[in-house]
């Protein structure tokens, strides 16, 4: 934790040396020390300690100062740090000053000038004051803070960002919170554009990109080397598993995730059927474990960074990045895994980040707390989404398409629910019309039974219906079967022959695409059980196959 600071301000340049001085001899080893030359100073000192979240612990200022008195900038403090101790140097003439200030600002103390020795006339007072300010001290956050509107699209991606990427944010929201407000005068926007995300140094970036985001709080989003042994693209289970493994046994392997590593199975509130964790554990808890085992393997780990582009000379696979870099290897793993399945409804694309979510139970919860929230979709990401907003929300509506839940959830989820009070289970019903002007407002729900429809008011909808490959870019170079999932193995081969311009004698592995040394696991892959320990155990048996191919030339 940062040291709290002692702020003190003095005209006189050899007195404010003098201060300074004694106060770091006495409290520098606690307390960091900042001396201003005048009150209009001073302040703009506070609002840098401000934007950095740092507390203060005291504030001491002289009283005759041009421009703005000690008692003045004391009133302007006040409202930077209420909590903050102060105290006015005076010299024998001001102290009727001094005592008035006491009655009417709310000033702690007032201390003769000179004040040596300051073992006798110095510290004993300021002893007593910052005892005192000790005792009510709550160490505040220290982090990243996300200034923003709750219904605001950019907002919504810049905590969904940093909480993927388990970045822990304070986040504060604009309309609300005089805390926000103020910060956001401190930080001298000339035209605020939301979000606004402080750091800890005291730097501000207004509607960040997340690359940005990423740059300022030290993740790697540029590859050390031009060559690899393996590139893994996508940081899922399967991908993460493969690291793993690759890195353990020797191959400089580097992974590319476009977003944040965990993938879908990392936004999981709760994953209680992954063999080992008997009472279940958390998506990104998963994720941050794995990631822990990559890096400590030596695994390069870029986020976000997005592959564009594959093209294959001779040996080499060569990955082409959003940025425009390029990367190769020996071997490639293609672990993309999935994206939601958009809901094509009326209004949906102007709500979305707006009220309507993809996922992001664990980002948005806290924002619903005592609401209604609505969730489409009846397979486990949507009962494990609805049992984590159970615990916020008034009430928790799952929209099932199906005439139950049990042909796409598992048991255990069911048996929750069930015995979950605030959820309930609306069957054969979907979502047919949002409504709303800059927020969503309402709803339309269709019963595929009855054809009735019903208008309610819903200020959270978020979807859980299935999933999409991203695979566009290997178009022309990886085959795919006509949704965009990637085809390996004996799926390349259904009349019992090669694929064309398969030029090496024997025939692809299980995991292996059409191009030798390409492989595909997890979601992505033609034909995969949509399952994280399946998407684990492809990611690990993949860096069997990757050995044999790389013994052809190694």
């Amino acid at each position: 934790m940062a040291k709290p600071v002692i702020l003190t301000v003095d005209d006189d340049p050899v007195v404010l040396q003098a201060i300074a001085r004694d106060l770091r001899q006495k409290y520098g080893d606690r307390f960091r020390i900042v001396r201003a030359d005048s009150g209009a100073n001073a302040l703009d000192a506070l609002s840098k300690v401000k934007l950095r979240n740092e507390t203060v612990a005291l504030l001491l200022a002289d009283q005759r100062m041009p421009q703005m008195s000690g008692v003045e900038f004391l009133e302007n403090a006040v409202e930077m740090y209420p909590d903050a101790k102060r105290a006015l140097l005076t010299a024998y003439a001001d102290t009727d000053a001094a005592i008035r200030a006491i009655n009417k600002t709310r000033i702690d103390y007032y201390l003769m000038k000179p004040w040596d020795p300051p073992e006798e006339r110095l510290y004993p007072v300021l002893n007593d004051l910052l005892d005192d300010w000790l005792a009510g001290f709550i160490p505040p956050f220290e982090g990243v803070r996300v200034i923003g509107n709750r219904w605001s699209p950019d907002s919504h991606k810049a905590k969904d960002f940093l909480a993927r990427n388990q970045v822990p944010y304070e986040w504060l929201n604009i309309e609300v919170s005089e805390e926000a407000q103020k910060l956001v005068k401190y930080a001298e926007c000339e035209e605020l554009k939301l979000p606004l995300v402080l750091f800890p140094d005291g730097s501000s970036l207004q509607q960040p990109r997340n690359i940005q985001i990423a740059e300022k709080i030290g993740l790697q989003t540029q590859a050390e080397k031009p060559f690899y042994d393996l590139i893994i693209i996508g940081g899922g289970p399967a991908g993460l598993a493969a690291a793993v493994y690759g890195a353990s046994e020797g191959l400089r392997t580097v992974m590319i995730e476009r977003e944040a590593p965990g993938g879908q199975a990392g936004t999981s509130s709760r994953i209680e059927n992954y063999l080992g964790f008997p009472v279940g554990l958390s998506g990104a808890d998963l994720a941050r474990r794995a990631l822990t085992q990559a890096r400590r393997f030596g695994v390069e780990v870029l986020t976000p960074q997005e592959a564009k582009g594959i093209s294959i000379q001779d040996q080499y696979r060569i990955i082409k990045l959003a940025d425009g870099s390029e990367i190769s290897s020996h071997a490639v793993i293609l672990a993309l895994g999935v994206a939601w399945r958009r809901l094509n409804v009326p209004g949906i694309d102007r709500l979305t980040g707006a009220g309507i979510y993809y996922g992001a139970a664990q980002t948005e919860a806290l924002s619903c707390k005592g609401e209604d929230v609505y969730v489409v979709g009846g397979a486990n990401s949507a009962g494990q989404a609805a049992m984590y907003f159970s615990k916020y929300a008034r009430k928790v509506i799952m929209l099932v398409r199906g005439e139950s839940l049990t042909k796409s959830m598992s048991q255990y989820l069911i048996d929750q629910i069930e015995s979950t009070p605030n959820i309930e289970v609306q069957v054969k019903s979907s979502v047919v019309e949002v409504k709303g002007e800059n927020s969503l407002e309402a709803i339309t729900i269709l019963n595929s039974l009855t054809q009735e429809q019903q208008t309610v008011n819903a200020n959270s909808l978020f979807i859980f219906i299935g999933a999409q490959p991203s695979t566009e870019w290997l178009q022309d170079v990886v085959k795919r079967d006509e949704r965009g999932f990637i085809l390996t193995g004996p799926d390349l081969m259904p009349n019992g022959r090669c694929p064309k311009n398969w030029k090496l004698e024997r025939d692809p592995y299980l995991l292996e695409t059409n191009i030798p040394g390409v492989f595909a696991v997890g979601d992505v892959r033609h034909g995969s059980i949509k399952r994280v320990a399946s998407g684990v155990g492809e990611g690990s048996i993949c860096v069997q196959f990757i050995h044999r191919h790389l013994s052809n030339f190694l």
